[in-house]
């Protein structure tokens, strides 16, 4: 397989920021997540309601949580649509006259008179992702406007990333013009992967589900730099308080890509230990276990007959989200009136986060949770 053939549009992210992770993930092998076949499950359910017009409760192979979180999508969809527009639903798009070898898989594109509009459903629930200059949707839209701008005068791309197990729907639109802009940096960016030892660049989203963070020299001097950078003594690092507001900053920022990094260290050594590699100054051990019924209907019965059925079983209430599905979307708002959302704790993010800044005087610093969130 060519370089060129690994430029996929989902890992544009990476490969457009740091050209030289395309090489070094050569010969690593992906590790599957059953999030990975959970989104895949959503996207044929998407596909199989879309194309056939039916709620996708109406098909009973999947689980109702999943239908209704995919309806939200579908729903979304419909929204948009006006007369005249075209609807392709996973539809494969080609974007190589920028990026050699380019092509994807587009979850949705309208196709109007002036606009075409890239709807993608993303199913996970880990970070919010948002459509403003998102690199995936981006090649996505030039290979929808290679394919489809002739069907009308189109002068904008419109991009929209739903999420509905986040409640995230971010839209984006973009001249036709800007956007063929962004496929010249594609092609310069695509050549850059192409340079003997092209240059590594670390940072967050590049690196998050690199392949190779663990053993990339960048990422570990990076990290050293971070550490040892500006400190005198090494006992500064260990002492917050006594570190300048830049020391501070840099710190911060770099915070979950170097967890991230430590992270896949582990990972990598565990498996190593996994295939019966020696790794001097490590072992596998068994770790922390929560105890369990090994038959829950055998230890229900056997405990009510000792203590009671009251004192076997707890009640808990169900959640106000958790009501709404069984309610229902005709009866939801039956409990509008009773369902309260507190004010989420203060929390970290980056300056370009696009959620607004709060103040002290409303911010709840007694549940400051420090967690910086991926921007």
């Amino acid at each position: 397989m060519t370089a060129h053939a690994k430029l996929s549009a989902s890992g544009a992210h990476r490969w457009m920021a740091c050209p030289g992770s395309v090489k070094a993930e050569e010969g690593l092998a992906d590790r599957g997540s059953s999030f990975a076949q959970e989104g895949t499950m959503a996207h044929d359910l998407m596909e199989l309601a879309m194309l056939s017009g039916k709620p996708c409760r109406s098909f009973e192979v999947y689980d109702t949580e999943m239908a209704d979180f995919v309806q939200v999508y579908v729903d979304y969809v419909e929204s948009l649509k006006e007369p005249g527009d075209t609807l392709l639903v996973e539809e494969r798009v080609d974007f190589s006259e920028w990026v050699t070898g380019g092509f994807g898989t587009a979850d949705t594109i309208l196709v109007g008179d002036h606009r075409i509009h890239i709807v993608d459903l993303k199913y996970g629930k880990g970070v919010p992702v948002y459509a403003e200059r998102n690199p995936q949707a981006m090649l996505y839209a030039l290979g929808a406007y290679a394919g489809f701008g002739w069907m009308g005068d189109v002068k904008s791309v419109k991009i929209s990333i739903v999420q509905p197990r986040l409640d995230n729907i971010s839209e984006w639109e973009i001249s036709v013009t800007d956007l063929l802009k962004f496929g010249e940096e594609a092609r310069q960016a695509a050549a850059d992967t192409l340079i003997p030892n092209a240059k590594k660049v670390p940072g967050e989203k590049q690196c998050k589900f690199c392949k190779a963070k663990a053993t990339c020299p960048a990422l570990y001097k990076l990290t050293a730099d971070t550490l040892m950078a500006d400190f005198e003594q090494l006992d500064e690092v260990k002492a917050p308080h006594k570190l300048t507001f830049e020391q501070l900053r840099v710190a911060l920022e770099r915070k979950t890509l170097i967890e991230a990094w430590l992270q896949s260290v582990e990972i990598s050594v565990k498996e190593l230990l996994l295939e019966g590699v020696a790794f001097e100054g490590f072992k596998l051990v068994e770790g922390r276990s929560t105890r369990r019924w090994s038959d829950e209907d055998q230890a229900g019965a056997l405990l009510a007959q000792l203590v009671g059925e009251q004192k076997a079983y707890t009640q808990k209430l169900i959640s106000p989200a958790q009501a709404e599905k069984v309610l229902g979307k005709t009866r939801k708002a039956l409990i509008a009136d009773i369902v309260a959302k507190p004010r989420g704790a203060a929390t970290l993010a980056r300056e370009n986060d696009p959620r607004p800044a709060i103040s002290p005087v409303d911010a709840d610093f007694e549940a400051l949770d420090t967690e910086e969130n991926e921007a």
